[in-house]
């Protein structure tokens, strides 16, 4: 019995040893396990240096937010500015006892310890704010115990290191509220274009109901969820007495947000594709998109949404009206295509740009890629280098047939009589009588000739024989030398036929180009950033316009003159239904396949291309550039310039107004009924009528000269 005493009493001895044995092992692992998680854990401080990856905003020239670039779209907002019925819209349905807590619930912790007993698996964590801070910030989204641990523990470092608002201020600037806004402010301009200060109790409950299920509660994708989860938010409020019963009944039958009134539509694409192809290469990707840029832009807003408008309402007009004829021709349909640019011609600003009618559908930008011929809307730059070289609006042109034959490297002109082309089909064989390689006869639209007529009226009906006659007066050098003092960068041919627009360009440097025009002589290199600063305000760069003299303020005069008799009297009629002084040109290729208006006021310029993305593809037979871009440019500036003073282009000093025989280019007796009021740089005004006109011979011209054809 004694013996059976002191087994028993041993056995007992020895089981609590082993029991304290083994809970004191327990004790030190799992001390140990804390401790390494412990030091595997990011120092908590850290938040004290946190910067979260914020958006990049992009301003208008206004300085109006209009858009963000962002992988994470966030702006860091003070917990000042957060209504206090959105801080208690998140403690409603998040963590209504945040304020009374060290960071763990007890009670969320039993309830989701419970399930876990029941599911065997993690089925909810039962987490605080502070937890989710935690989490989202430090930790990834596995279900673990051990992530579990350490989301704990960072939990009471977090609660030990900083107060409960500036842990809520964390965490309302973190989490994410779908639709690729992160952060509280993104959230409320995404969903409601608002500041976050500026929401109602009825947007706060949706906001704070969101970050649950980001995809599942979205109010734009599950309207029905998402009413519910809201209307749960705003009981929870009522019970917890932050909000009365009358406050929660009128909340409860506000509207959910709408996609269409919260999001601005699809658009400044182009316009932001072009900002990230210049911005990129510099600050790299993290920083453009992550780190807080402030982007301040030339855009008018207002300029922009009024040439998206302008160009897609004519443009799917025209799709229409094409479609029987692709119909018949068992083509497949393509959509027609147009580009816009419009420039402030004071300071180089670029006000619009339009790259095409669908970034989705195609990111190539027709604005400023796409090189194609521009027609009869080069030739201001060809009487531009022959106002130059001496010419007056006054100087007879010969509005002739001409015929050129290649001889070699060289294009001769054997005639100025389409009759004489029977004799030369008798030396030429039919094969080269039909190659534009070997045959160049260079026609008006229409193929009507009105014989001697003045520069200006040349200009004014776009005739292209008077056109290619300068060219050879002048030499293509003179006229490429213009082009590009005026800001024309793309390579031109050394040709007779670049008179026409052979030589292909873009929209942007056209619009550059004629900016001249409007400025008075002073070309400014076209730029799109004014300012870019960072997150603290510190500027980064800053754009000083460069400009340079490079044409007198009368000759500016002279060719804008001429260019509102394109509008007044020529193709560009359609023009005159802005309502106020302009100067524009048209332009229509071969075979109708780009049409053009590039044309401007003294407050703006702008250019309108339409065509096929296929060249081959022709626009019609009367879609010209006065039938087609032309009305574009008229809508799209009477919308841009709403609001500003009608005003005419200033006249320059010596200038002199001289009445001109328009049959003879000589000043005009009194009595003279076919006379025109025209404008002369002092000093250089048309002989006197008695005098005899200075016509061109160009069967008589250099040989040497001649040969500086294409």
């Amino acid at each position: 019995m004694k013996r059976r005493k002191l087994k028993r009493k041993f056995f007992l001895s020895f089981s609590t040893f082993t029991i304290i044995a083994l809970l004191f092992v327990f004790v030190i692992t799992t001390g140990k396990v804390i401790a390494d998680l412990t030091d595997s854990l990011q120092s908590i401080q850290q938040l004290n240096d946190y910067v979260p990856k914020l958006s990049s905003k992009v301003y208008d020239k206004d300085n109006n937010l209009i858009a963000e670039l962002f992988t994470e779209r966030r702006v860091f907002t003070s917990i000042k500015k957060v209504p206090i019925n959105l801080q208690n819209a998140f403690i409603a349905i998040e963590d209504n006892d945040f304020f009374k807590h060290w960071g763990i619930s007890i009670k969320g912790i039993t309830r989701a310890f419970l399930k876990i007993l029941l599911k065997g698996k993690i089925v909810e964590g039962g987490s605080t704010i502070t937890q989710q801070l935690a989490k989202t910030i430090f930790l990834s989204n596995d279900k673990t115990l051990i992530r579990k641990i350490k989301e704990l523990l960072l939990t009471i470092q977090l609660e030990k290191n900083y107060s409960k608002y500036e842990i809520l201020q964390f965490y309302i600037n973190q989490i994410y509220f779908g639709c690729g806004a992160y952060g509280i402010q993104s959230a409320a301009q995404t969903y409601f274009n608002k500041n976050v200060q500026d929401l109602s109790l009825a947007e706060c409950a949706m906001l704070a109901a969101i970050p649950k299920s980001p995809n599942y509660y979205n109010p734009f994708k599950n309207e029905k969820a998402a009413l519910a989860r809201r209307n749960l938010v705003l009981s929870n409020m009522r019970k917890l007495n932050y909000i009365t019963r009358k406050q929660e009944q009128e909340a409860r039958v506000a509207a959910l947000p709408s996609k269409e009134n919260a999001l601005r539509k699809d658009s400044l694409k182009y316009f932001l594709e072009l900002l990230r192809t210049m911005l990129e290469p510099k600050y790299g990707t993290d920083t453009l998109f992550g780190q807080g840029l402030s982007i301040y832009t030339t855009l008018d807003i207002n300029a922009q949404m009024a040439a998206e408008k302008a160009i897609e309402e004519a443009l799917t007009k025209f799709d229409e009206s094409r479609l029987n004829v692709f119909k018949k021709t068992k083509r497949k349909y393509p959509k027609v295509q147009g580009a816009l640019v419009a420039i402030d011609p004071k300071n180089g600003a670029i006000r619009a740009i339009v790259g095409g009618r669908s970034f989705k559908e195609s990111q190539f930008n027709r604005a400023t890629q796409a090189k194609r011929q521009p027609g009869s809307s080069f030739k201001p730059f060809v009487y531009t280098a022959a106002i130059e070289a001496g010419f007056t609006p006054a100087t007879i042109l010969s509005d002739k047939p001409m015929i050129f034959i290649n001889k070699g490297n060289s294009w001769n002109l054997v005639s100025r009589d389409l009759i004489t082309l029977e004799n030369i089909a008798e030396t030429v064989s039919e094969k080269d009588l039909i190659s534009t390689n070997k045959i160049w006869t260079p026609t008006n639209y229409g193929k009507k000739y009105r014989g001697p007529i003045t520069l200006r009226t040349a200009l004014t009906l776009s005739i292209n024989t008077c056109a290619v006659e300068t060219i050879m007066k002048i030499t293509p050098v003179k006229v490429i030398q213009t082009a590009r003092k005026l800001g024309i960068t793309t390579p031109l041919a050394n040709s007779f036929s670049i008179a026409l627009g052979s030589s292909e360009v873009t929209l942007q440097e056209m619009v550059s180009a004629f900016a001249t025009f409007a400025s008075g002589g002073v070309k400014t290199i076209p730029y799109i950033i004014t300012k870019i600063t960072d997150r603290n305000g510190k500027i980064l760069e800053q754009t000083i316009p460069q400009q340079k003299e490079v044409l007198s303020a009368q000759n500016c005069f002279i060719i804008t003159n001429m260019l509102k008799s394109v509008v007044e009297k020529g193709s560009g009629w359609n023009a005159k239904n802005l309502g106020r002084p302009c100067a524009g040109k048209t332009g229509t290729t071969n075979n109708s396949s780009d049409a053009w208006f590039i044309g401007y006021t003294p407050q703006l310029v702008s250019g309108v291309w339409v065509g096929y993305d296929d060249n081959s593809i022709s626009l019609g037979e009367r879609a010209t550039g006065g039938a087609i871009a032309c009305p574009i440019w008229t809508q799209f500036m009477k919308k841009a310039l709403e609001g500003e003073p009608v005003i005419g282009f200033s006249q320059p000093e010596n200038i002199e107004w001289a009445l001109i025989d328009q049959k003879t280019g000589l000043l005009a007796p009194n009595k003279t009924t076919d006379a025109l009021l025209d404008a002369f740089i002092y000093g250089t005004a048309p002989q006197k009528h008695s005098d005899k006109p200075a016509l061109l011979n160009l069967e008589k011209r250099d040989a040497v000269e001649m040969e500086e054809g294409f």
